[in-house]
C-alpha cells in the first residue's frame, strides 16, 4: 500500500467569493488530500478543508505539520471497515481535520474494495435511485446586485432552498436583501439566514423578531457559541426557528442536543465531528430524539462535498448545505452534478469520484 499527501488551492469560477460575518472574505479553498494505493492499483482518496481558523481555531499549517507529522506512523493497509471501528491511538488524538481526512480515505476504500457506495455502507441499504439529495445554495455578503444577480441564477437552475449570509455589517442592509428576495420570487422559494454568532443575545431577540415578517425556514447561529441553556431560552421567545452551527463541535454538544426538551436544531458537519463515522452516530441520536438536523459543510470540494451528499442519502436530513463543489475551476475531484435543485454523484463504489493527483502538490508519499 502506498500513502500520499497533497494540497491544492481551490478557486470557484465568475469571481464567486466566500464572505461571511466570521471569515471574511475568503479568496479560495485551501484542501488536503490523503491518496490509499493498494498493491492492485485500487485508489481511495480522502478530503479536509484547512482555511477554516475562523471556525475551529486552528491554522492551516498547523493542520499540514500535524499531518506530515502523524500519518506515516498510521498502519492503515488492514481492513478499512476494522480501522474505522477502531482507530490506530495516534489517530483517535488527532485534531477533527485530520481524523476526517483519514476517515474519509477509509470510508472511500471500503466501498470501493465492497463494490457499494459510501451511503449503503452507512445505511446498510444503497439507496434506491441513487446517491442524490436536495440542497440549498448560498447567497454570501456582496452588493444588491450581485447578490440578486446570483440569486436569480441558482432559481433558474432549479435551487429554490436559499440561504442568507447575515450579521456583517448593518443589519437594515440584511433585511434589505432578505426583503429582495421575497419581493422577486414571492413563496416561490424557501430562504434561512446565517448570523455566524455575530450578534447579542439582545441583539438577537430584537432581530429574529425583525425577521419573522419574513417566513424563515431558521435562523443559523445567531448568536456565539456558548452555554445551551440561553440559547434554548432565544429559540422558545422567538417564533423564527434557531439552528445551531458553530455551536455544535464534538460528541459532547450532541450529547446536549440530543436530551431534546428545547426547540433548537443542529448543523453537522464532518470537519467538526471529525468524519462521516462520528457525524453518522451525531445525526441518528438526534433523528431518535426528534431533534432537526442539516448534514452540511464549510465549501469544500468535491470528494468532502460527496461524503456529505452520501451521508444526506443515508440519513435523510430536513435541510441539507451541499453547495459547496458547484462551480469550483479547478477541483481535482470533479464529477458531482447540479441540476433541478439536486446534487448527485456518479454511480461508482466509494465516494463515486476519480482523484487526478497531477492537479494537486504532493507533500509527502511514503
Amino acid at each position: 500500500m502506498r500513502l500520499s499527501l497533497h494540497r491544492a488551492m481551490l478557486t470557484y469560477r465568475g469571481g464567486l467569493l466566500l464572505h461571511t460575518a466570521s471569515s471574511g472574505k475568503v479568496p479560495g479553498l485551501d484542501t488536503l488530500y490523503l491518496r490509499i494505493e493498494d498493491e492492485d492499483g485500487a485508489v481511495a482518496t480522502g478530503e479536509v478543508r484547512i482555511n477554516i481558523a475562523y471556525l475551529n481555531g486552528i491554522p492551516a499549517e498547523a493542520v499540514v505539520a500535524e499531518a506530515l507529522r502523524v500519518l506515516p506512523g498510521l498502519g492503515l493497509s488492514g481492513d478499512p471497515a476494522t480501522l474505522l471501528d477502531a482507530p490506530p491511538p495516534a489517530l483517535r488524538e488527532a485534531s477533527a481535520p485530520l481524523r476526517m481526512l483519514v476517515d474519509m480515505a477509509l470510508h472511500d476504500r471500503w466501498g470501493k474494495l465492497a463494490n457499494r457506495p459510501v451511503a449503503g455502507l452507512l445505511a446498510g441499504a444503497d439507496p434506491a435511485g441513487g446517491t442524490t439529495y436536495p440542497s440549498n445554495q448560498t447567497l454570501f455578503i456582496s452588493d444588491d446586485a450581485t447578490f440578486l444577480r446570483q440569486a436569480e441564477a441558482y432559481v433558474e437552475r432549479g435551487f429554490r432552498d436559499l440561504k442568507v449570509r447575515i450579521g456583517g455589517g448593518d443589519f437594515a442592509g440584511d433585511v434589505a436583501r432578505i426583503r429582495l428576495l421575497r419581493e422577486r420570487f414571492g413563496a416561490d422559494v424557501k430562504i434561512a439566514a446565517d448570523a455566524n454568532g455575530s450578534w447579542s443575545h439582545e441583539e438577537a431577540r430584537r432581530n429574529l423578531d425583525a425577521l419573522a415578517a419574513f417566513g424563515l425556514a431558521y435562523v443559523e447561529q445567531p448568536v456565539p457559541p456558548g452555554p445551551f441553556e440561553p440559547i434554548a431560552e432565544l429559540a422558545e421567545a422567538t417564533p423564527v426557528p434557531v439552528m445551531l452551527d458553530e455551536s455544535v463541535k464534538g460528541d459532547d454538544d450532541v450529547a446536549w442536543l440530543a436530551r431534546g426538551g428545547h426547540r433548537l436544531m443542529a448543523h453537522l458537519k464532518l470537519v467538526k465531528l471529525g468524519g462521516l463515522r462520528p457525524a453518522l452516530r451525531a445525526g441518528q441520536a438526534l433523528a431518535a430524539a426528534g431533534v432537526p438536523f442539516m448534514i452540511g459543510q464549510m465549501n469544500e470540494g468535491g470528494l468532502a462535498t460527496a461524503a456529505a451528499l452520501h451521508l444526506c442519502a443515508a440519513l435523510k436530513p430536513r435541510f441539507a448545505e451541499l453547495y459547496g463543489a458547484d462551480g469550483i475551476a479547478d477541483d481535482p475531484a470533479p464529477g458531482l452534478i447540479y441540476r433541478d435543485g439536486v446534487v448527485t454523484a456518479p454511480d461508482a463504489p466509494g465516494l463515486g469520484l476519480p482523484f487526478a493527483r497531477e492537479r494537486t502538490d504532493t507533500l509527502w508519499e511514503n
